[in-house]
């Protein structure tokens, strides 16, 4: 019985999950058109109406919960006023204000167990994550 209602709840899951990568508009966020879509390198923009600047950068990671962690994780750092993480394209957006070290955001996800471009997480903190979170 066990097995049956694991099995149900595997099925429930990989289902949900499809419905909401499909929902997320494929490669890019909803504030991105599709020819701006960049997979692979960092962006940078300013808003110069909030004086707010925005950049983008991949991180590693799988799932809800890992996007709830690298979320919190740019958030912790100071003049960060938002983080968006896409699961399929594993690019994180942040809106910043000030003068933001963006290396010591990455460190700051690095810390919490996801890679980036420039920084490893330590290994004791991945091996810690949900087995649903290993992306090695």
């Amino acid at each position: 019985m066990k097995k049956v209602i694991f099995l149900v709840s595997a099925i429930l899951f990989t289902i949900s999950f499809s419905v909401v990568s499909a929902q997320s508009g494929g490669c890019c966020n909803k504030s991105y058109s599709k020819s701006s879509c960049n997979k692979n390198k960092s962006k940078e923009s300013f808003n110069s109406t909030k004086g707010e600047k925005e950049t983008t950068f991949k991180v590693a990671g799988n799932c809800g919960m890992c996007e709830a962690r690298i979320e919190k994780a740019a958030l912790n750092v100071k003049d960060v006023k938002s983080a968006e993480w896409n699961k399929e394209t594993k690019m994180l957006k942040i809106t910043y204000t000030g003068n933001v070290n963006k290396e010591e955001v990455q460190k700051s996800i690095a810390a919490a167990g996801h890679d980036t471009g420039k920084f490893k997480a330590k290994d004791a903190v991945y091996n810690a994550l949900p087995g649903c979170c290993k992306y090695r």
